[in-house]
């Protein structure tokens, strides 16, 4: 499989605070391993270009977009929220990392890439139509989602978010949207208790109770993903890939492991195959045990490649 691989610099240097978990550490990590293990030179490495105006008012209002650009300070540390912060780099990373989003699914539409992973920061998921939060500026998926739909011969796409936090973004800005078919898995209750009750038939809500480990997190996904993704029969796939689950991260209580991962991407892969022509964008949202991160993200890549 050809696989790219796209980031930027500049998305190592937003910064949000020397003990905020969202850290510049988390790209490195990555960035570290693929390398130690010889897979990065296997991939098609490509460099985030920003996205434009345009492409952000796709899925958010002017009054989200306007509180992120007046936010962005000339130094230090500036707060959205008690979570989201910005220094001088976070507005020019959060416009790459929506980019490359948009890059990665050009690429691959037009044959030039199989799939890609975006290895980029901040992440996008929580980012609701109006509302910047949950250590994200600009919803990143949602963006690339919505680019994919204005192109010619794509009329449906899943977002298929693992995360262990809901991404209450995605589905705020897809709630009316039957094009878009969302399926999230997420620790529940747990952050952000926000739009886990939005329902709708392209709405695939899957809560884990805090404990769960591989068996019922692939008991979840086999029982609601595939039956979903059977009836909306997407023309391209996107992944929310969220390695937060893992038994070692510190910020929540589910119990996966790294070849949970390279399950569940060969699983969409299968998906992808089946009904998108391989046609599939990943993008990084959270993750926060930095070892535990960069193996899953390995699981990860490794699968899209094929190896």
């Amino acid at each position: 499989m050809t696989t790219g691989y796209f980031t930027h610099p500049l998305c190592e240097q937003h910064d949000m605070g020397a003990d905020h978990p969202e850290s510049p550490k988390r790209l490195l990590a990555i960035n570290n391993t693929l390398q130690a293990t010889g897979l990065r030179q296997d991939l098609i490495g490509l460099t985030a270009q920003p996205a434009q105006m345009a492409d952000l008012s796709t899925a958010h209002n002017q009054h989200s977009i306007d509180l992120v650009h007046n936010t962005s300070p000339q130094s230090g540390i500036a707060s959205i929220d008690g979570d989201t912060s910005m220094n001088a780099f976070s507005l020019d990373a959060a416009l790459l990392a929506a980019g490359a989003g948009i890059a990665a699914t050009k690429a691959v539409l037009s044959g030039e890439l199989n799939n890609a992973f975006c290895a980029v920061r901040p992440p996008g998921h929580h980012a609701e139509h109006n509302l910047p939060m949950g250590f994200c500026l600009f919803n990143n998926i949602a963006i690339a989602a919505l680019y994919a739909l204005q192109q010619d011969g794509i009329e449906r796409v899943a977002i298929l978010d693992f995360d262990v936090h809901h991404g209450n973004g995605t589905v705020d800005i897809f709630a009316k949207d039957p094009r878009v078919l969302v399926c999230s898995s997420y620790q529940h209750p747990h952050y952000p208790m926000r739009h886990h009750d939005t329902y709708a038939e392209h709405l695939v809500h899957c809560p884990l109770a805090a404990g769960s480990g591989s068996r019922e997190f692939r008991h979840a996904i086999e029982r609601k993903w595939l039956d979903a993704l059977q009836w909306h029969k997407p023309d391209m796939i996107f992944i929310s890939a969220g390695f937060d689950a893992h038994h070692m991260d510190p910020l929540a209580d589910l119990n996966l492991h790294a070849d949970d991962y390279a399950w569940i991407t060969g699983l969409i892969m299968d998906q992808a195959r089946c009904h998108a022509q391989g046609r599939l964008v990943s993008m990084l949202e959270g993750g926060y045990h930095l070892q535990a991160l960069a193996a899953s993200v390995q699981q990860h890549i490794q699968t899209l490649r094929g190896v």
